[in-house]
């Protein structure tokens, strides 16, 4: 299991951060959830940079994606990981699908 957080600097450029488990201990109890939903994805989404329009913690149930961030980061997710989408400013992020997939996206209040 890997998470990875994406977000936007000051310049609205963003990054991908690779995080612990152990160092956020906030991610075991999330408390401003106004939504989750499961989703499946036929291996078809080619997006180019964009903000999400919300926050979102998504955990990838099944398949392969690859997220890319305005820096020129990118990182390849599979079943298991997690990400926390923070870029609701700025270019935002990429998203191919590399298979078809399925995620659980739990979508963060502020």
């Amino acid at each position: 299991m890997a998470i990875y957080r994406i977000f936007p600097d000051a310049n609205g450029e963003s990054h991908i951060e690779d995080l612990n488990l152990s160092d956020h201990p906030e991610l075991g109890a999330l408390l401003n959830v106004s939504e989750v939903r499961v989703q499946e994805f036929d291996g078809s989404r080619n997006m180019d940079f964009h903000p999400l329009p919300e926050r979102r913690l998504i955990v990838h149930l099944s398949g392969e994606v690859e997220i890319g961030a305005s820096d020129g980061a990118k990182r390849v997710l599979r079943a298991g990981d997690i990400r926390i989408m923070e870029d609701v400013t700025g270019r935002g992020h990429t998203h191919v699908d590399l298979t078809p997939s399925a995620a659980v996206y739990v979508l963060l209040g502020d």
